[in-house]
C-alpha cells in the first residue's frame, strides 16, 4: 500500500520527500486518501479546516466515532514513513477487522491531518491545531511561506474557502477516541527488542525565530573593525545553544537560517534563525531560549506544553497491542496531532513501529515489512478492543 505513494514528492536525487502542505505533491496525496477511502465504501468528509476523514459508520456527538491515522505532508527532504505509515495502516487495520468479520459498535474513522510538519508555513500540527482552536485562525491566514504567499492565498489556489477556518465543534464531537500509529523517531524499540510501542508523553516543545540585525556592507572593502555582522551573535547563539542543552537536559537545534540580502560578496544586514527547543522538563527548556535571546529579536512561533496521555487508555492499548506481554511504554520528544489532541481533552493514544537505526525527518528513515505488519495488527486489535 506504500508503494502508490513512493514517487509522489520524491526528490530523484536524494531519495528524500518534498511534500509542504497544500503543495502539488500534497493534493495528489489527498487525491489518494480519497481514492482509499471510495474503495472501502467509506464516507468521506473535509472539515472546514482542510482536515480529511473517512467514516465506517455516521459518528454523532451521541455515538462518536474511533478515530485512526495521521499526516501525508513531509519535513523537506524527510523519510516515506513519517505520517504516511499511520495513514495506510489506518486503511490496512480496517480492511484486516473486515476480514475477521468485526461489526464495530460505534462508527470507526480514519483522519488525515493537514499540514502536521509545519514545513511551508513555519508552525507544526496547523490541522489539528485549528481543529481545537489552539490556533486562532487571524494567525493561521497571516503565516507566509518561503514565497511571500500566506495560507490565505495558498488555500484560495486550493479551492478552498480561508473564512471557514477555525475551532470545529461539531467534527471535534464525532471524535470518541483517537488512536495514531507512526514509525518511531529514536530506537527505543531496537533497545526493548520489540516491533510495537506505546507513547507515554510528549515532551514540552518549541520554535522560536531568532533576528539578528547588522549592517549591509562590501565584504572585501569593510574593515574588520567597522563591521556589524550578524553572523556573529548567530555562530555564537548556536554554540551557547548546544552548551546551554547539554548542561540543561534537553535539545536544542538552528536547523534553518534566511540571510538577508543573501549575497556571497557582501556582509548581511539581517539573519534569522530558527530555534527548536525541546525536553523532559518545561523549565529548562524556557531557560534555555531566555539564556540565548540576549543579543537578538525573538518570536515564540510555537509551544506544545508536556502531553502525558491518559495512562488508563495507555495502559489498555498497551495491553491490546502487546500479545502475550504488554506494549513497552516510551517517552518521545516528536509533536504529533495525537498530542494536540490529547491536550484539548479528547482520548487519545500513539503506536510506533519500531525504526532499527532511529532515523528520521531523513531519506534514512526505515521500517521493515514485517514491523509494519506487526504494526497493523497491534492497530487493529487496538482498534478491535475499543470498538466492543
Amino acid at each position: 500500500m506504500l508503494e502508490p505513494l513512493a514517487h509522489l514528492g520524491r526528490d530523484p536525487k536524494t531519495g528524500g520527500y518534498l511534500r509542504d502542505a497544500w503543495s502539488k505533491a500534497d493534493l495528489e496525496l489527498r487525491e489518494w486518501f480519497r481514492g482509499e477511502a471510495a474503495r472501502r465504501g467509506l464516507a468521506l468528509r473535509e472539515d472546514r479546516n482542510g482536515n480529511l476523514w473517512a467514516w465506517w459508520g455516521d459518528p454523532s456527538p451521541e455515538r462518536p466515532g474511533v478515530v485512526t491515522g495521521s499526516h501525508l505532508d513531509s519535513v523537506r527532504q524527510g523519510g516515506a514513513y513519517d505520517g504516511p505509515l499511520g495513514v495506510v495502516s489506518a486503511f490496512a487495520a480496517l480492511d484486516l477487522l473486515r476480514r475477521r468479520g468485526v461489526t464495530p459498535s460505534v462508527p470507526v474513522g480514519v483522519a488525515c491531518f493537514s499540514d502536521e510538519e509545519g514545513a511551508r508555513f513555519g508552525v507544526p500540527c496547523v490541522g489539528s491545531r485549528l481543529l481545537t482552536g489552539v490556533l486562532p485562525p487571524e494567525r493561521a491566514l497571516a503565516l507566509t511561506d518561503d514565497d511571500g504567499d500566506t495560507l490565505a492565498d495558498v488555500l484560495k489556489r486550493a479551492g478552498r474557502e480561508p473564512h471557514l477556518l477555525g475551532r470545529d465543534d461539531e467534527t471535534l464531537a464525532a471524535v470518541g477516541t483517537f488512536v495514531e500509529l507512526h514509525v518511531e523517531q529514536g530506537r527505543g524499540l531496537v533497545t526493548e527488542g520489540r516491533p510495537v510501542g506505546v507513547a507515554e508523553a510528549i515532551w514540552p516543545h518549541g520554535r522560536w525565530r531568532f533576528d539578528f540585525r547588522g549592517r549591509a556592507d562590501h565584504a572585501g572593502t569593510t574593515r574588520l573593525a567597522d563591521r556589524d555582522d550578524p553572523m556573529l551573535p548567530l555562530a555564537r547563539m548556536v554554540l551557547a545553544a548546544r552548551e546551554s542543552a547539554g548542561r540543561r537536559g534537553v535539545v536544542a537545534t538552528v536547523g534553518k537560517l534566511r540571510v538577508s540580502p543573501g549575497n556571497a560578496n557582501a556582509i548581511p544586514g539581517l539573519v534569522s534563525a530558527w530555534l527548536d527547543a525541546r525536553g523532559a522538563d518545561e523549565r529548562e527548556v524556557r531557560a534555555l531560549v531566555a539564556e540565548l535571546s540576549q543579543d537578538a529579536e525573538v518570536r515564540e512561533e510555537s509551544w506544545t506544553p508536556v502531553v502525558t496521555f491518559d495512562p488508563a487508555l495507555r495502559d489498555r492499548i498497551a495491553r491490546a497491542a502487546g500479545g502475550d506481554t504488554p506494549a513497552p511504554i516510551l517517552p518521545t520528544g516528536a509533536g504529533h496531532d495525537a498530542g494536540i489532541l490529547a491536550a484539548a481533552g479528547v482520548p487519545s493514544a500513539m503506536l510506533f513501529v519500531r525504526n532499527p537505526t532511529g532515523v528520521s525527518h531523513s531519506p534514512g528513515e526505515h521500517a521493515e515489512r514485517a514491523d509494519c505488519e506487526a504494526g497493523v495488527v497491534a492497530l487493529a486489535d487496538v482498534l478491535e478492543e475499543l470498538c466492543r
